[in-house]
């Protein structure tokens, strides 16, 4: 085998390494929002990433004023960068386009926690989440 054969061979592997460890916690984020949202509804039978773009898109009441929908902040594309409403860039929030986003569990219930405040005026139930961050995977 070549050296830029080896090299790539390393390099594949590695990236594909990187995408299983980040995988891992996502997947356990969602199975924790996929347990807490059947305990809430019986009827649950899973995350939609198209209700979660629906979510992303709506505009609500009860938040903040000058932030009605996710995609106040956040792009409506969500694979493209967004700004918040002071002006400072915010990193695309779909994994294609950011592949480590969702990692860390604590930073995801974080921002999710501040977010949900600002655009619905409450949390978001756990259903929201899963089908939110279910788009966001999806992208």
């Amino acid at each position: 085998m070549t050296r830029k054969k080896k090299t790539l061979l390393l390099g594949l592997t590695l990236a594909l390494a990187s995408a299983t460890a980040q995988a891992a916690p996502r997947d356990d984020l969602l199975a924790g929002y996929a347990a807490a949202a059947n305990k809430a509804d019986p009827a649950f039978t899973g995350f939609s990433a198209a209700r979660g773009e629906a979510f992303h898109r709506k505009s609500f009441a009860g938040g903040k004023a000058d932030t009605p929908a996710c995609t106040s902040c956040h792009a409506n594309d969500p694979r493209t960068a967004g700004r918040t409403p002071a002006g400072k860039t915010i990193e695309p929030v779909a994994v294609s386009a950011s592949p480590g986003r969702y990692g860390d569990p604590a930073k995801v219930e974080k921002w999710f926690k501040r977010n949900c405040h600002d655009v619905l005026g409450r949390e978001c139930t756990p259903q929201e989440k899963g089908d939110w961050l279910s788009f966001m995977l999806s992208r």
